[in-house]
């Protein structure tokens, strides 16, 4: 049986929904808006949204929407 990692950016997905339960953020957010808060780690997460395609004035909510993370 082989576990199956979790894609980085379902982790990604995991803290910023975290951050909008607990009212820090707002689903109407821009995406760039979670760099304060992610600090020294937001060169990469930037890196991997512009690779998915997401700019930084989309909402937070339009991240947490994806449901599939997978690479074609």
């Amino acid at each position: 049986m082989t576990k199956q990692l979790a894609h980085p950016m379902v982790k990604l997905q995991r803290k910023i929904s975290s951050l909008v339960e607990s009212k820090i953020i707002q689903p109407e957010d821009s995406i760039g808006k979670i760099a304060l808060l992610l600090g020294n780690d937001w060169a990469y997460w930037k890196k991997e949204l512009l690779e998915f395609d997401f700019s930084m004035k989309d909402p937070v909510q339009e991240l947490l929407m994806v449901e599939d993370w997978d690479e074609e």
